[in-house]
């Protein structure tokens, strides 16, 4: 999946114990919490960015409507984005 765009990976686990490596593709917050938007090849994912500077960890999202509303938050902030 690497492509020739420098970028940060990450492998995620999902319960069943299966591994996939994902491209982090935006950090960003909303209403006072972090996220990661994560992409694999054939997935896009929103995770919560828990813990302090230096010692950060990853949290699933396993409400789907919480998901949803962050990715489309997400979306409507990048539509919106001044251009440089």
């Amino acid at each position: 999946m690497r492509h020739n765009e420098p970028r940060d990976y990450v492998t995620i686990e999902d319960e069943q114990g299966n591994q996939k490596e994902f491209a982090v593709e935006a950090l960003f917050d909303i209403e006072d919490k972090s996220y990661a938007l994560l992409r694999s090849e054939d997935e896009t994912i929103v995770m919560r960015v828990e813990g302090e500077e230096g010692d950060q960890y990853l949290v699933g999202i396993t409400d789907p409507e919480e998901s949803e509303a962050i990715l489309d938050a997400y979306q409507i902030a990048v539509e919106n984005a001044p251009v440089e």
